[in-house]
């Protein structure tokens, strides 16, 4: 049966997965990249976007499990763009012609636009639609296999209150950030529901899979 996995998705210390003050020259906010360092310093990434190098171990292990079984993923607005995308019909993403999904990837936001074909395989497709319904929508285009849930916060924390995902890797890692949007709010007792399994790195990260 088709899971919804969520990889690689970076809290601070306090619990928040993005900083305050989002916008087109800041996409992380006040975070800046800091949640990130410990993946852009991988082998995984240095693959992914072109470059070369990169670390492996710990860190490398876990962030290549990103991509393996995974035929659709499912985003929302704030990480397809900055606020205010919506407004500019020439706005395709972050990452340029060829996005790193590589399947049919669909954005939830509240004022749809036609679907865009990418480069690579990767479709976007934009559904005003909640949770458990976007889901199916994805589940059934990933043909058999996961959907990944990609983020940011908001999205993940609404899939995780409507108890629709199997499969939750987070990397905390050791900044406060005091301000943004956090993870937890409202998720009291999630634990009960999942097996947890904590793997320290000697990045200073912290990887917590949390399965149903």
């Amino acid at each position: 049966m088709s899971r919804a996995r969520v990889h690689n998705f970076s809290i601070s210390l306090d619990g928040f997965g993005t900083g305050d003050g989002l916008s087109l020259e800041a996409p992380f906010g006040h975070a800046a990249h800091r949640l990130h360092t410990w993946m852009t310093a991988t082998r995984f990434w240095a693959d992914m976007t072109g470059g070369d190098g990169g670390t492996t171990g710990v860190d490398g292990s876990f962030a290549e499990q990103h991509g393996p079984g995974i035929g659709a993923e499912v985003m929302g607005a704030g990480k397809f763009g900055p606020p205010g995308w919506q407004d500019d019909p020439e706005w395709r993403g972050w990452w340029g012609d060829d996005p790193p999904f590589h399947t049919p990837t669909y954005v939830l936001t509240h004022r749809p636009r036609p679907s865009l074909e990418m480069a690579g395989g990767t479709t976007f497709h934009f559904l005003d639609a909640p949770p458990a319904e976007a889901l199916a929508v994805a589940q059934e285009a990933a043909g058999g296999q996961d959907v990944r849930i990609g983020g940011g916060p908001t999205m993940v924390r609404d899939f995780l209150a409507a108890g629709l995902v199997d499969h939750l890797h987070l990397v905390q890692v050791p900044i406060l950030l005091g301000r943004g949007v956090r993870l937890w709010d409202g998720l009291e007792g999630l634990e009960a529901q999942y097996d947890v399994e904590v793997v320290a790195s000697p990045s200073g990260v912290t990887h917590l899979t949390f399965t149903r």
